[in-house]
C-alpha cells in the first residue's frame, strides 16, 4: 500500500513564522474549554500578579535536559516512564506521600532498567497535578446542583467550598514548590542512591501478596537475577563509583501535570533568551478534552519550549492528529513532542494503527506513550470507579504489539498510581476484588494503581523485554 507524501519543509516555515505571532497571553483570543469563572475578577487579578512575581519552579536548563532524554527516547534509545496521582491533593504534599511515590518510580525504574537493558527517563505526575478536567461542570447530588469538584487549585471537594477560589491558585504554587524542594533534596541526599538500604533492599522484596504461585515464582527469578546484578557490581567495586560518578547515586526525576489552567500556566511563562519556557513543570500535557486546533489550549502550548505531551484518544481523527503535530511541533523536533494513547483495551485495535500510520507518513519524530488506564474506567457495583487490571494489561500488551506490527515503537508508559496500599483498582498480584475496593479506596479522580500494583506493571514490561531479547523471540 503507497504511502501519503511526508510533510515538505514550506509547511514548516510557514508554521515556524506563525509562532513569531505568538505571545504568553495569545490564547485569550481563542475559545477556551473546560475554563474557570470567577466570581471575584479583582482577587483573581491581584492573585495573577503575585503568581508572576514568584520565582519559577524549575529552571530553563532542566527542561532542556529532558528535551534531550525524551529525544533519546524518540530515537529509541531509552524508555519513558511517567506516572503519579489523577490529580494531587494539598494533603499530598506531605512527607509520606512524597516518599513512597518517590520510591515505587524508582523500583519500577530499576526493574525496567534491568528488563530492557536500556536507560529510563523517569517524569512525575507530581508537584503540580491539582486541576481535574470535568465532563459537566456541575452535578447533582441528593436532588441538589453543585458546582463539580475541579481540582484542589480551583475548588474544594466538600460541598460548602465549591465555588472557585482565586487563592487557590497561590496554594497551588506554594504546595507545588514544597512538594519539588523536597523531591530535590531527597534525591541530592542519596534517596535513589543504589547503596541506600531503605530503597534497594531486594531481600525485602518478600512478594508476600502475590496470590498465585507461578507468579510469585516468576517475580522471584526477576528479584534473584536483580540481585545478583547489584551483587556484581559490588564485586566489582561499582560500589566505590558512586563517590565520584553521581549517576551511581542518584537520578533524574522531572515533575509533570496537565497545563488545565492557562490563567496559571500563563504567569509561570518565563522568557530566557529568546524563547519561551513555561517554569511551573518541566513537561506539561494537552489533555482530550482540551486539544481542540482553534483552542485556546492549543494556541498557548505551540509556543513553549518545553517538551509537551498529547492525549490521543479515539475521538482524534489521524489527519487531526498530523494538523496538531504541525502547529505544536512545525520543526519536527525528535522528542519535542509525547503522544499519549489512550483507547481501552477493546477499542486501541480500532484506532491506534491509524494514527501510528498518519505519524509515520510525516516528518514528526514524536515519543509514542501508552495510556492503558483512561480508557479502562468502570463504575463497579458498590458505586465506586474503578479499573480493572486485567484490561490495564492487555491495552498495554495490545500497545506494544500494534506497534511492532506497524514498524513503530512503543517508548514509553503512563500510569496513574500511588506508592500507598490502597483498593481502587481490581485484581493484579493481590487479586483484589469488587468487594474489597472500599477497604482503603481513597481517591477523589480516577482510580489508581497501588504500590505492588504498579510493581507487578513493572516486572509484565521487564518480562516482556526480556522476553524480546531471547534468542527464541528472534
Amino acid at each position: 500500500m503507497a504511502s501519503k507524501a511526508k510533510t515538505n519543509g514550506v509547511k514548516h516555515i510557514e508554521n515556524e513564522n506563525k509562532v513569531h505571532g505568538w505571545g504568553p497571553e495569545s490564547w485569550r483570543e481563542k475559545k477556551v474549554k473546560q475554563d474557570v469563572t470567577y466570581e471575584n475578577q479583582d482577587q483573581l487579578k491581584s492573585v495573577l500578579n503575585k503568581l508572576n512575581r514568584l520565582p519559577p519552579l524549575v529552571t530553563a536548563t532542566e527542561v532542556q535536559k529532558l528535551r534531550q532524554q525524551l529525544a533519546e527516547v524518540a530515537e529509541g534509545k531509552c524508555f519513558l516512564l511517567q506516572g503519579g496521582d489523577c490529580a494531587e491533593l494539598f494533603d499530598y504534599c506531605s512527607q509520606d506521600p512524597i516518599e513512597s511515590k518517590l520510591k515505587v518510580l524508582l523500583q519500577m525504574s530499576l526493574i525496567l532498567v534491568w528488563g530492557g537493558r536500556t536507560s529510563v527517563v523517569r517524569i512525575a505526575r507530581m508537584g503540580g497535578q491539582y486541576a481535574k478536567p470535568r465532563s459537566k461542570p456541575t452535578e447533582t447530588i441528593n436532588g441538589v446542583e453543585y458546582l463539580a469538584f475541579r481540582g484542589d487549585n480551583v475548588n474544594g471537594n466538600d460541598l460548602s467550598e465549591r465555588q472557585p477560589d482565586p487563592q487557590r491558585l497561590l496554594q497551588a504554587y506554594f504546595h507545588s514548590s514544597a512538594t519539588i524542594n523536597y523531591v530535590r533534596a531527597l534525591l541530592a541526599s542519596g534517596f535513589a542512591d543504589l547503596h541506600n538500604p531503605e530503597m534497594w533492599d531486594i531481600d525485602a522484596w518478600a512478594l508476600d501478596h502475590v496470590r498465585s504461585p507461578a507468579v510469585r515464582l516468576e517475580y522471584q527469578h526477576i528479584v534473584e537475577r536483580l540481585r545478583d546484578a547489584l551483587d556484581f557490581m559490588r564485586t566489582i567495586g561499582a560500589e566505590d563509583d558512586a563517590k565520584t560518578n553521581p549517576s551511581m547515586a542518584s537520578v533524574d526525576l522531572f515533575m509533570s501535570h496537565e497545563g488545565l489552567l492557562l490563567d496559571y500556566e500563563t504567569q509561570l511563562t518565563r522568557k530566557v533568551g529568546e524563547k519561551w519556557y513555561n517554569l511551573g513543570a518541566h513537561f506539561l500535557w494537552i489533555g482530550d478534552r482540551t486539544r481542540q486546533l482553534d483552542g485556546g489550549h492549543v494556541e498557548y502550548f505551540r509556543g513553549l519550549e518545553n517538551p509537551i505531551g498529547i492525549k490521543v484518544g479515539p475521538s482524534m481523527k489521524p489527519d487531526e492528529l498530523v494538523e496538531l503535530l504541525d502547529i505544536i511541533d512545525p520543526l519536527c523536533l525528535p522528542g519535542k513532542v509525547t503522544l499519549i494513547s489512550r483507547y481501552g483495551h477493546e477499542a486501541i485495535g480500532d484506532h491506534l494503527p491509524g494514527h501510528i500510520r498518519a505519524v509515520q507518513c510525516t516528518n514528526h519524530k514524536v515519543v509514542w506513550c501508552s495510556d492503558p488506564m483512561h480508557g479502562n474506567t468502570e463504575m463497579s457495583s458498590n458505586g465506586v470507579k474503578t479499573r480493572r487490571f486485567e484490561h490495564i494489561m492487555t491495552e498495554l500488551g495490545k500497545a506494544f504489539r500494534i506497534h511492532k506490527d506497524c514498524g513503530s515503537r512503543l517508548g514509553g508508559v503512563h500510569f496513574e498510581l500511588t506508592g500507598d496500599r490502597v483498593t481502587e483498582t481490581i485484581g493484579g498480584s493481590m487479586e483484589l476484588s469488587e468487594s474489597d475496593l472500599l477497604t482503603n479506596y481513597q481517591t477523589f479522580c480516577d482510580p489508581r494503581l497501588n504500590y505492588e500494583q504498579s510493581l507487578d506493571v513493572a516486572f509484565m514490561i521487564a518480562k516482556y523485554f526480556a522476553g524480546q531479547r531471547s534468542q527464541l523471540n528472534m
